[in-house]
């Protein structure tokens, strides 16, 4: 919308937010918002769409326009005569312009052939943009008609902005509704292009809480083409402070940045770039201190500049503050920046709800063990490849890796154990057990890689066997049904075996009974038997 009021499009959305049922948020926010549809008809009627002020707009300009318009014709039609008549004396047969008048471009050497007052020369002088005298009172009119049509215009927009004057609060209040739809429509639109839809951000909706721990999931950032390093920050609820160590481009300031950036896209109702879910603190206000505040100018050094930024960020810390602080208490003596940068997250640990910083500082490594509200984290590096991982490993210190990287870039090996005999014998040994701790984790890290793997083989040959287990019942019970359909149909074909068995019997018996029959019966007297007739 940038910084017009669309009152047309604001009736629209209105009316949409209106018939919706079950939207009274929305319905609550546009309830009280006028729109004015008979001042925006009349603004409409006499500016188009272009800002122009319209012919129409008034009886007046109405007229003053069409006398301009006649005029310029005129002036049109005596110059186009010039040109035929005098057409060799003329550099282009082109009408133009100079000082709001109409003139023709005269050869210099062919001036007297064109009469008139000379406006302008070419840079090369063989060109004079003449006024020919027959448009000279022409000319004059069509520039009165124009301040004329200037003081016309002039009335209506004043009598125009006098009409929404008189409604500039409801038109204010219009506008901060509009914007606030605006923001929470850009706001929508971007978590759905950011959930995890083809060609999406890969977002989610991140979860906040007063009481709830520190949790950026895994928060990612654009590749650009290259492999995308997440960057796990988890904290429990009582830590303050995170110091955060590590060589230098191993990516401090980069999770600094990232871990601001989500608060701040949480707190704008955003989704943010990570693959797991996402809990937060409310965080308010962020504060910061990342970068170089040196200033000729304000004579101020690197150390100055950042001692004027941490003092701004004291005077508006609130309870709830996150405060990222990149090479806290840097650019001046060693020992007086560690001890200024220790008081300093003290004092955040008492009254910030989290404080990020990174550091070179050994001393700050020890305030875990000291406070605790501390907790130590650190970035990854490689010192096989003298390359960054941008891995952040919670629980362990960083080294700055100095002494390793020059020797891997060649530089004199005497120097270098010069260089570590001053660094005296208690830096190395913390160093030492420094890279033990590493070397430790990444072991662990190993073994856990290869329990996930064990574990996902496992599940994949319990998968296996499931399946072949119930192929097994599944053809168990099958060749169960076959059986009993077998055994069933034997039983049938039995029991109609001996059915037949028994009515074969039951007609033998009785055919035998018919017989006994007839053997028992008496014979008849001969003189009783019928006559045989021949």
């Amino acid at each position: 919308m940038g910084d017009r009021c669309d009152v047309g499009g604001a009736r629209a959305i209105r009316r949409a937010i209106d018939s919706a049922s079950q939207a009274p948020l929305l319905q609550q926010l546009v309830a009280e918002c006028r729109t004015y549809p008979e001042l925006e008809r009349e603004i409409y009627r006499c500016i188009d769409e272009g800002g122009t002020v319209r012919d129409r707009a008034s009886e007046k300009l109405t007229e003053i326009r069409i006398g301009l318009r006649q005029t310029r014709d005129d002036i049109y039609s005596k110059l186009q005569n010039i040109v035929q008549a005098q057409g060799a004396a003329l550099q282009e047969t082109v009408i133009t312009q100079r000082s709001d008048r109409y003139v023709l471009a005269v050869k210099s050497s062919h001036k007297d052939r064109v009469p008139g007052v000379v406006h302008d020369t070419s840079a090369t002088g063989l060109t004079l943009f003449v006024e020919p005298h027959s448009t000279v009172p022409l000319n004059n009119r069509m520039r009165q008609s124009l301040k004329l049509e200037e003081r016309e215009i002039e009335r209506i927009l004043r009598v125009l902005s006098a009409q929404v004057g008189e409604v500039v609060p409801d038109v204010q209040a219009l506008m901060a509704v509009l914007t606030t739809l605006d923001l929470a429509t850009a706001r929508a639109r971007y978590s759905r292009w950011g959930g995890w839809g083809a060609g999406a951000m890969g977002g989610r909706s991140p979860a906040t809480a007063a009481g709830a721990a520190s949790v950026v999931g895994v928060a990612r950032a654009a590749g650009g083409g290259q492999p995308v390093v997440a960057v796990d920050f988890v904290t429990d609820p009582s830590t303050r402070v995170v110091a955060i160590t590590g060589p230098n481009t191993g990516g401090k300031t980069a999770t600094l940045k990232t871990v601001g950036m989500v608060t701040l896209m949480a707190r704008a109702g955003l989704f943010v770039p990570a693959q797991s879910p996402v809990r937060l603190p409310w965080l308010a206000p962020v504060l910061a201190d990342i970068g170089d505040e040196q200033s000729l100018q304000q004579n101020l050094s690197t150390f100055s500049g950042h001692v004027r930024r941490i003092a701004q960020i004291l005077g508006e810390l609130t309870a709830n503050a996150l405060v990222l602080l990149d090479e806290v208490g840097a650019g001046t003596d060693p020992s007086e920046g560690s001890a200024l940068a220790i008081a300093l997250l003290v004092h955040l640990a008492e009254r910030a709800r989290l404080t990020v910083a990174t550091t070179h500082y050994s001393e700050l490594k020890l305030l875990k063990y000291q406070n605790p509200h501390f907790e130590n984290a650190s970035v990854e590096f490689d010192e096989a490849t003298l390359s960054p991982t941008y891995r952040l490993l919670w629980g362990i210190p960083g080294r700055s890796n100095a002494l390793a990287i020059a020797r891997r870039l060649g530089l004199a090996e005497g120097v270098i154990d010069r260089a570590a005999h001053h660094l005296g014998f208690g830096s190395q040994e913390v160093n030492r057990l420094i890279a033990e701790l590493e070397n430790q984790r990444r072991e662990q890290q190993q073994k856990v890689a290869e329990a996930i793997a064990l574990h996902g083989e496992a599940e994949r040959l319990h998968r296996e066997i499931s399946h072949k287990a119930e192929q097994l019942r599944s053809r168990y019970r099958e060749l169960r049904e076959q059986q009993e359909q077998e055994v069933s149909a034997a039983i049938h074909q039995a029991r109609k075996e001996v059915g037949r068995v028994i009515r074969k019997l039951q007609k033998g018996n009785e055919q035998r009974r018919n017989r006994r029959k007839r053997a028992s019966r008496p014979c008849c007297p001969r003189s009783q038997r019928p006559p045989i007739r021949s």
